[in-house]
């Protein structure tokens, strides 16, 4: 077993040795047996992965709504220059709009004195 030049110290302090490594595996396998502490530790993991996902989300949103309204009011000076412009063609429309009219009652006339 143990070889006669080992002291009774050596063979105490080699028993204690074994000990703790006895203390440690049981610690382990312990620790791996618990199934609660374990699912609360991967629960932990998984609320932070998702608290990481949610921030980067929240960034790319906010950058993204960011190019959006740039690109609105860009979108917006560039129609209000074709508003200005429409402008022109509104004030001769109720000109169009009457001459319609007429000829329309022109024909409508025309076809009842016709008959």
């Amino acid at each position: 077993m143990t070889s006669p030049e080992l002291s009774q110290e050596e063979i105490q302090q080699e028993i204690e040795r074994t000990r703790e490594r006895l203390g440690e595996t049981v610690e382990e396998l312990a620790a791996k047996a618990d199934v609660k502490a374990r699912a609360q530790a991967k629960a932990t993991d998984v609320k932070a992965q998702a608290q990481a996902k949610a921030a980067d989300v929240k960034t790319k949103a906010q950058a993204k709504a960011t190019d959006v309204k740039a690109q609105t009011q860009a979108k917006a000076t560039e129609l209000s220059g074709q508003v200005r412009r429409s402008q022109v063609v509104q004030r001769r429309w109720p000109l169009a709009v009457a001459a319609a009219v007429l000829v329309a009652g022109s024909v409508a006339v025309w076809r009842w004195r016709k008959k």
